[in-house]
């Protein structure tokens, strides 16, 4: 059925219109919502000022915003389920506006801006019967039409309701689901809200385990170090001995060879004296140095591979691979916290790995 356009509908639904305001009553003010709107974590919505007047009550020390003393937030209970709502250093600053009523606000403060009287004065008028007001609905075809059309025209074989009850029907189901709407964004905003709680906890926890890695290796350098020291301190102590036998050895050498050399420089100037009878004198002496001299026996050098210090090689290839093999170990959640508290108390101590790696190293 086809009609002229142009023309505002009916007086609107005040009783659906008087519903959707009382959704948007601000329990504080008592009046419509004035934004900006914020929505607090249990759902409720303020007025933005209105939250604070509250949350100023209920701290009278906290500094208002812009204030140059930092504050670290306060608390305050939502007027309409008493949930205790805790804010940040930003205070009331800090909580979500609802964006998507200060939009219904916006649209029902237009609808509402309407004049009355051209809605009720104007009506749309039938297109094949133009004197004929718009004053029924065709359920069958789901369009207005005019009564003459239900008696003559294209609806005279359907079924038909006054235009006022289908307009009432009609306008309550969409207030109906606007409220439904509304509650299911007030839901979807609720998972939003719990799921950036878990996008934060799952930082915290990163940050957390991140910080015990890190603890642990740490720890593993740690007791590396500390066993590198003490085979090297093992290894200059073996160093030291065999350098003093070895110099004790060329020291010892040294002397003998020292007081040969002078007893052949003695024997040869001896040999070259003329006199026989003094020659004779001292020859004797000299005859008993020379072959005690020759027969001293000196200390033993050292064995063959005295030099060596290959027993201080140390293999690592198994430690290696076993270093390798860490891994994370999702079920020893109870346990890591255990360890961290030990860590920050002790980060000295070795742990079940390290006291490993300490054992599984040695000489060879």
């Amino acid at each position: 059925m086809n009609f002229t356009v142009g023309f505002k509908p009916l007086l609107g639904d005040a009783h659906s219109m008087d519903s959707l305001e009382k959704q948007l009553i601000c329990p504080i003010c008592l009046e419509m919502f004035s934004k900006p709107v914020v929505i607090l974590p249990c759902q409720h919505n303020l007025c933005r000022k209105c939250a604070n007047d509250v949350f100023q009550a209920s701290n009278p020390l906290w500094q208002s915003r812009g204030s140059t003393a930092v504050s670290s937030g306060g608390r305050f209970r939502c007027p309409s389920c008493r949930h205790e709502v805790v804010l940040d250093r930003h205070g009331v600053y800090g909580l979500q506006r609802n964006l998507l009523v200060e939009n219904i606000i916006d649209i029902y403060k237009q609808e509402s801006s309407r004049p009355l009287h051209s809605k009720a004065e104007q009506h749309l008028m039938c297109e094949e019967h133009e004197e004929e007001k718009i004053n029924i609905y065709c359920l069958s075809c789901e369009v207005p039409t005019c009564s003459l059309c239900k008696v003559f025209g294209a609806h005279k074989d359907c079924e038909v309701a006054p235009l006022p009850t289908i307009y009432k029907r009609q306008k309550s189901e969409l207030s109906d689901g606007i409220a439904m709407l509304v509650a299911g964004n007030d839901r979807v905003q609720a998972v939003i809200t719990q799921m950036e709680e878990v996008c934060q906890t799952i930082e915290d926890n990163s940050r957390r385990q991140k910080q015990l890695l890190n603890q642990r290796f740490e720890t593993l350098c740690a007791v590396l170090e500390e066993r590198k020291g003490e085979l090297l301190q093992a290894l200059a102590r073996e160093q030291e001995e065999k350098l003093q036998r070895v110099r004790g050895l060329i020291r010892q050498y040294g002397d003998h060879l020292e007081a040969s050399s002078k007893l052949v420089e003695s024997a040869i100037q001896s040999m070259e004296e003329p006199q026989m009878a003094l020659y004779l004198q001292q020859a004797k002496e000299l005859i008993n140095k020379v072959g005690t001299m020759s027969k001293v026996e000196l200390a033993g050098r050292p064995e063959p591979g005295y030099e060596s210090m290959e027993q201080f090689s140390v293999s690592v290839e198994h430690v290696a691979e076993m270093l390798r093999t860490i891994d994370f170990q999702p079920g020893a959640a109870g346990e890591e916290e255990d360890e961290e508290v030990a860590l920050d108390g002790d980060e000295g101590s070795a742990g079940p790995e390290e006291e490993r790696l300490d054992g599984s190293e040695g000489l060879h």
